[in-house]
C-alpha cells in the first residue's frame, strides 16, 4: 500500500483532496467531469484489483470537479469476485495515504422503498452487513475494533442534503443491506431485510465503508436505485437493467456530487 501511495504521488498524484470517490455500476462517466485529468489504469498499480464486472471500469482519476482536487476510483472490485471482503483495502488506503478528507461512495442497489423506484438517488444512513463477511478479518492490531456507530458521517450527510437541495434533485435516505452476490436476492431474502430495517439491497459498499473507518477517513454513499428489490411490484433484478437504468441516471449523480464537492474544504488536513 506504502508503495503504491509513493508510487502514485511521484507521477502527478499527489493531494492532498477534498475526497475520494468510487463508482458502482454504470457511473463510470462520473469522471468525464473532471478538469486538468491525470489518469492511471488499476493494472499498472501495485495491489490494486482489476474489476471483473461490466460497468465497472477499473482506472484511476485526479482531477478538479466543482474547484476542488478529487480522486475518482473509476470501478470496485467486489468480495464476490474473489471471495474476499478485502478486495478494496489497497485503493482505499491509498486514497488515504494521498491526502483525501473524505470519502463517497456510489453504487446500484435495489429498493424495497415504495418512494424510491427506479432512477432514484438514495443516501445512505446506515447499513446492514448480512454477507457475513468483514475486510478486517485477519488484522492484527488493535485498529480491527472500528466503531460504526455513525458510519455515515453526519456532517457529510448534511451537506449532500444542502447539495440536492440546491440542484433541485429529490434525495432520499435509507439502510442498506449487503448481500455477498453475485445471485441476486429471492423475494424471501428481501421480505427478510425488510423486517430487519433494510431499505436498499446491494452487493459492495458495506465493506469500502469499513475499510474507510479503519483508515480514519470519514465516509458516505450515495445509491442509485436500478430496480424494485425481488419480489417488489414484480421486481426480477438482472445484470443488464442493472447497467441501463445507473447509466440513464448517471448524470443527475454527477450534478449531485459536483455540487456536494462544491461544499467540501478544498485543502483537508
Amino acid at each position: 500500500m506504502a508503495r503504491a501511495a509513493a508510487a502514485l504521488a511521484e507521477t502527478g498524484f499527489a493531494g492532498p483532496y477534498a475526497c475520494a470517490i468510487v463508482t458502482g455500476t454504470g457511473l463510470d462517466p462520473l469522471a468525464a467531469g473532471l478538469s486538468e485529468r491525470v489518469s492511471r489504469p488499476y493494472a499498472g498499480i501495485s495491489g490494486f484489483p482489476e474489476p471483473g464486472v461490466s460497468g465497472h471500469g477499473g482506472t484511476l482519476h485526479r482531477g478538479i470537479l466543482s474547484g476542488r482536487p478529487v480522486l475518482v476510483f473509476e470501478g470496485r472490485a467486489h468480495a464476490y469476485e474473489r471471495g474476499d471482503a478485502a478486495v478494496m483495502r489497497t485503493p482505499i488506503g491509498v486514497a488515504r495515504a494521498l491526502g483525501a478528507g473524505a470519502l463517497l461512495l456510489t453504487n446500484a442497489a435495489g429498493s424495497l422503498m415504495p418512494e424510491a423506484g427506479p432512477g432514484s438517488l438514495v443516501m445512505l444512513s446506515d447499513h446492514i452487513n448480512l454477507a457475513g463477511l468483514n475486510p478486517l478479518v485477519g488484522e492484527a492490531s488493535e485498529a480491527r475494533f472500528v466503531p460504526m456507530t455513525g458510519a455515515y458521517a453526519p456532517a457529510l450527510r448534511a451537506r449532500l442534503r444542502s447539495a440536492a437541495k440546491g440542484c433541485g434533485i429529490a434525495l432520499h435516505e435509507g439502510v442498506y443491506a449487503w448481500f455477498s452476490g453475485p445471485s441476486f436476492e429471492t423475494p424471501a431474502e428481501i421480505r427478510m431485510a425488510g423486517r430487519l430495517g433494510a431499505d436498499l439491497v446491494g452487493m459492495s459498499t458495506v465493506p469500502e465503508a469499513i475499510l474507510a473507518r479503519f483508515f480514519g477517513l470519514p465516509v458516505a454513499a450515495l445509491s442509485v436505485v436500478t430496480n424494485r428489490a425481488a419480489g417488489i411490484d414484480g421486481g426480477d433484478p438482472h445484470h443488464a437493467e442493472t447497467k441501463d437504468v445507473a447509466s440513464a441516471a448517471a448524470p443527475d449523480l454527477a450534478r449531485l456530487v459536483a455540487a456536494f464537492v462544491a461544499r467540501l474544504d478544498p485543502e483537508p488536513t
